[in-house]
């Protein structure tokens, strides 16, 4: 688990590595508000949202989804353990403004994969 910290590791590898991209998971559970602090501060890292259901995600998180982290949060389930049926359910129950749940299941990963 210490090698899953956001900081020091994830943050001085996108400062020493710039130009690579980084998508960090689950996001950064259980250090969720060190991973949201180094994606605003580091252009190159982006969250994926896998691992545990919407319905758990943390209000901070979803404020910081819903407004500066907009596009940097990717979809993801972590199937078979979470379907996506079941993470996508959870997901529309959230406070999200509709353009930023388009951006988190489509829009951001079409930009960041050139797709």
């Amino acid at each position: 688990m210490k090698y899953c910290r956001p900081i020091p590791y994830i943050d001085d590898l996108a400062a020493d590595f710039p130009e690579l991209t980084i998508i960090g998971a689950h996001p950064a559970w259980p250090w969720q508000e060190e991973m949201l602090a180094v994606a605003m501060h580091k252009g190159n890292v982006y969250l994926d949202l896998s691992g545990w259901s919407p319905k758990y995600f943390p209000a901070s998180l979803v404020r910081y989804a819903n407004t500066f982290l907009q596009d940097k949060c990717l979809f993801g389930s972590d199937h078979p353990y979470l379907t996506p049926q079941r993470w996508l359910s959870d997901f529309e129950k959230l406070q999200l403004k509709p353009e930023v749940k388009e951006k988190i299941l489509l829009k951001n990963a079409r930009k960041l994969f050139g797709i």
